[in-house]
């Protein structure tokens, strides 16, 4: 079975996965989550898409987070691949602003409800191009920033993560077979920020690649 080129994941992806509480710097109140023996997953739409030189847009009555990720494009099939060789399945990376709906999950923590407002909604993932695997030599060791509207910049790296990308490709090909162009997004960097229509907002890898989304509320 031939499958499209990778250059095309936005337009070919069929499974967007991402991780929530994968960061060693979490607040005290968060400590419970530092105990985690295995990541905790959410799942993301491909339509929920959004490409430079488009709008990040607030829903009505939204208040959403940015927050940056890193995400390992995937290059073959695989099943139940090991830690130790699930970055071989990796065909490439990309960078996306990943959209918290803050205020849908202040309604749904209290009643242990479902995330699928607080992640998954549209233009909710502000996806960069396809990034090559040479470009990236270790993926557990990226250090990423974040700006908005040109203050001073948020900084992480991925070595701040609980779970690496090779741990999540592991944990979540037990359970999903994964294909070419689907994507895994590891965790994010420290301190998120509330976005607001008119705010710009960038991001990047130091040294390497950026993006740049402007931000409006729904008409």
């Amino acid at each position: 079975m031939s499958f499209p080129p990778l250059e095309d994941f936005i337009k070919n992806c069929r499974k967007v996965y991402a991780t929530t509480y994968n960061e060693n710097k979490l607040s005290p109140e968060d400590d419970a989550w530092k105990q985690m023996r295995e990541p905790l997953m959410f799942i993301k739409t491909p339509s929920e898409f959004v490409t430079e030189g488009y709008p990040i847009v607030i829903p009505h009555n939204y208040v959403l987070v940015e927050e940056i990720r890193l995400g390992a494009v995937i290059g073959k099939t695989c099943k139940k691949v090991s830690v130790e060789d699930a970055l071989d399945y990796v065909g490439g990376y990309c960078l996306a602003f990943d959209m918290t709906a803050a205020s849908e999950w202040r309604k749904a923590a209290p009643q242990g409800a479902p995330w699928a407002k607080v992640k998954s909604f549209d233009k909710s993932c502000a996806v960069s191009g396809f990034i090559p695997k040479s470009v990236i030599s270790d993926p557990s060791n990226v250090e990423m920033f974040t700006t908005i509207n040109d203050d001073p910049p948020q900084t992480g790296n991925t070595n701040g993560w609980v779970f690496s990308l090779a741990q999540l490709i592991n944990f979540i090909s037990r359970y999903h077979t994964l294909e070419p162009n689907d994507v895994v997004f590891g965790g994010t960097g420290p301190s998120p920020s509330v976005i607001k229509a008119g705010d710009i907002l960038k991001g990047g890898i130091k040294g390497g690649v950026t993006i740049e989304f402007c931000v409006e509320a729904e008409q």
